[in-house]
């Protein structure tokens, strides 16, 4: 297949926008527009919807000059920028409002004949069926776009053009009686009707949505950055332009009564305007009718060359052109058919409310996508012709607020379509990705900022609130992932976590290799659970060297990291060891140290968690209380409860039960005073045998442990829990205060 030449250049865009801009809204309802809210009134709708269409048109000129606009227009900037499944989700809305679109410039091509259909009806009585004029005018079009395509199209474009230019200067030249004995100005231009506003926005609006039609052309024009900008730019201001012409000349030259009830109300002002006017009107519709029937066949060969349809026969089918000029002949004849149904049902007013709404969809993607591309400073975003941020971020603000202005029902159903229609393509596209990509760039300059921001204003804060942020290091994470567990239920809700794999070793290029293929299974694996962990390898020596490494990494949430996880096998200790080897280093960094030892038998998450507070715990019990609760608001733990047993002195047990009492009352522990038990000492039983006999069935339990315990009894301290699952121990680097 011959690939067809880019030959078009900057006019046939600006001329397809214009003339879908100046279409049948302008002839046949800005008259009722400035009869019902005034001169006033209609000024503030046109300035209204150019804060959505200014934007946009700044926002595709931006996208279109920072990389290269292919065929498809609006779809391929979105798809190319948001990603193919949400581009493809807005493509096929833009595609059926294109679609739909030429239906509806048919339909308003026949209000050119009224004055047939009122003297067959006034001499004959017979009512005309609107169909028998726009039926054959939307086949006609069809035939010619299908056999002669957008060649034809730019050359008809051209001299309907020329058609329109000529009946809006004969109407400006045109003048009324009226005119002459009305002594209107802007001094006392009236706005009134103002709870009409919207009602009349939402009739007025489609005529603004003729500003992107020219991006459609992409894939045939010589230099899309070039052309886009210029072309989309310069209709949007030329047509805003003469819309307040034209609106001061209607009210100038009309009463209100006339304005209301007369659609036609321009040829009572133009020169010759029993002619021009429906003339123009024809040239007008005719022209939005041949540049949406150019531009809608081109999304639709975009959206089947990305294969964005279930049926691969379809896709190829869809994206054929012809053989002598590349032109989209099978997304043509879709796109007639589809019109023409349309037009043979003659109405599509309930269906305009939708197209309206898809088309603030699309203007809102293109400005947020530019908002994003700005906010998320990606360095290869570099447009030669550049916006600004807040311009974006109004005209994204602004088309979601006149999409509920218009009708909430419609937003709301447009919205819920479109989630629909991701939903059903991401499905059947599950390994297209992108949409993250844009985000990913805004999310990491706000997490940059507000690191820095943080690390700043800590310095001026004398008391911090506190919560968890842990760092894991482990070698063993293949073996088995209750290291990983544990932080992720700390870091669910309350606090951060960073997992660290250890591997052993010299940096080099064999073991980055190692690392990178580890963190991919690694992420893979931990990504098919509720995962709220940060993971990441660490290349070292020796065990120590990695620990003195860990601790000095900056947490990833913009606070210092203030505890440190380790584990080791119950059943298999050997590691305990090395452990205690470092715990002298790690608290010289003053950080909470949790040591997990991990059971080979499994817990069942609806088993209780135990708190176990002895007398040697003054420091580590508030850690300890407090880490049972944050665990217990990761959901898999929902059915569990939380148990305390405070062993304390015989002649403490009335002041330990109060303070337990105190915390209750107060709503600082949010557990019943049933399941708080007061053990007292007993020098026959040892503690661990008591806890070995109460908390034998536990989910998980958590003991204290100090310091110079390590110092005096090493290993001692974490064996002979031989009837317990997995344990947590504790050592808190300062008391905190439960909250």
């Amino acid at each position: 297949m011959k690939k067809k030449k880019e030959l078009f250049g900057t006019a046939p865009v600006f001329f397809t926008a214009i003339a879908t801009i100046l279409g049948a809204i302008l002839f046949l309802r800005f008259g009722y527009a400035v009869g019902t809210v005034g001169f006033w009134g209609v000024i503030g709708i046109i300035l209204l919807g150019h804060l959505v269409t200014i934007p946009t048109a700044m926002a595709i000129s931006e996208i279109a000059t920072n990389k290269r606009v292919e065929g498809g227009g609006e779809y391929f900037i979105i798809s190319r920028s948001f990603g193919l499944n949400i581009g493809v989700t807005i493509g096929i809305a833009l595609f059926l409002s294109q679609a739909i679109s030429v239906a509806f410039y048919i339909i308003a091509f026949t209000e050119a004949f009224e004055f047939l259909f009122k003297y067959l009806q006034l001499h004959y009585d017979f009512l005309l069926p609107r169909q028998a004029i726009s039926l054959p005018a939307a086949i006609l079009l069809a035939l010619l776009i299908i056999q002669k395509g957008a060649d034809l199209g730019v050359k008809a474009l051209y001299f309907v053009i020329g058609i329109l230019f000529i009946s809006l200067v004969l109407f400006f030249l045109g003048s009324t009686e009226y005119a002459l004995q009305n002594d209107f100005s802007l001094f006392n231009a009236e706005f009134r009707n103002g709870d009409q506003f919207f009602v009349v926005f939402a009739i007025v609006f489609p005529a603004f949505t003729g500003m992107t039609a020219g991006v459609g052309l992409s894939g045939d024009l010589k230099n899309p950055a070039k052309s886009i900008p210029m072309g989309t730019s310069l209709a949007t201001v030329v047509g805003m332009i003469i819309y307040v012409f034209v609106v001061y000349k209607l009210a100038l030259s009309a009463s209100e009564t006339d304005l209301q009830n007369n659609q036609l109300v321009m040829s009572d002002i133009a020169i010759g305007g029993a002619i021009i006017i429906p003339l123009g009107l024809a040239a007008s519709t005719l022209s939005s009718a041949l540049g949406s029937i150019m531009v809608a066949p081109r999304t639709l060969q975009a959206l089947a060359v990305d294969r964005s349809f279930p049926s691969e026969k379809l896709n190829r089918w869809l994206s054929k052109g012809r053989k002598l000029d590349g032109e989209p002949v099978n997304a043509s004849i879709v796109t007639s058919v589809i019109a023409i149904v349309f037009v043979a049902l003659g109405n599509v007013n309930m269906v305009a409310g939708i197209i309206s709404m898809f088309f603030m969809v699309i203007y809102g993607s293109l400005c947020l996508i530019s908002f994003l591309n700005h906010f998320g400073a990606s360095p290869s975003y570099r447009p030669y012709f550049k916006s600004r941020w807040y311009i974006s971020l109004v005209g994204f603000l602004i088309s979601v607020w006149v999409m509920f202005k218009i009708s909430p029902t419609y937003a709301v159903v447009s919205m819920l379509l479109m989630a629909l229609m991701y939903l059903y393509i991401n499905h059947y596209h599950k390994t297209r990705k992108g949409l993250e990509a844009i985000f990913a760039n805004a999310i990491f300059q706000i997490n940059r900022n507000f690191q820095v921001y943080i690390q700043k204003n800590n310095k001026n804060k004398i008391q911090h609130e506190w919560r968890p942020s842990a760092v894991c290091i482990s070698k063993d994470s293949f073996k088995r992932h209750t290291a990983f567990k544990l932080l992720n239920w700390i870091s669910y809700k309350y606090g951060f976590g960073t997992y660290m794999h250890y591997i052993e070793g010299y940096y080099s290029k064999k073991t980055v290799e190692q690392s990178q293929k580890e963190l991919e299974r690694l992420i893979e694996k931990f990504d098919r659970i509720n995962n709220h962990v940060y993971v990441d390898t660490i290349i070292s020596p020796s065990y120590t060297s990695a620990v003195a490494q860990t601790i000095q990494v900056p947490g990833i949430a913009g606070m210092e990291n203030n505890m440190v996880i380790f584990e080791y096998d119950k059943e298999k200790p050997e590691h305990l060891q090395n452990i205690i080897e470092n715990y002298r280093l790690v608290k010289s960094g003053k950080f909470d140290i949790c040591i997990l030892g991990s059971a080979r038998k499994q817990f069942e998450y609806s088993d209780e968690i135990h708190v176990w507070i002895r007398s040697t715990d003054t420091e580590n019990s508030s850690l300890m209380i407090m880490l049972s609760f944050i665990i217990l608001g990761y959901p898999d733990w929902s059915k569990s409860n939380i148990k305390i047993f405070e062993i304390c002195k015989p002649d403490k047990i009335d002041e330990t039960q109060k303070w337990m009492e105190d915390l209750v009352v107060s709503g600082r522990l949010p557990i019943t005073t049933k399941n708080i038990e007061i053990i007292p000492e007993q020098e026959d039983v040892s503690t661990k045998a008591l806890i070995n006999e109460k908390s034998a069935d536990a989910g998980l339990t958590i003991l204290g442990f100090r310091g110079d315990h390590i110092k005096n009894k090493s290993e001692e301290v974490f064996t002979g829990y031989d009837e317990l699952g997995t344990i947590l121990f504790v050592n808190a680097n300062d008391q905190l205060e439960i909250e």
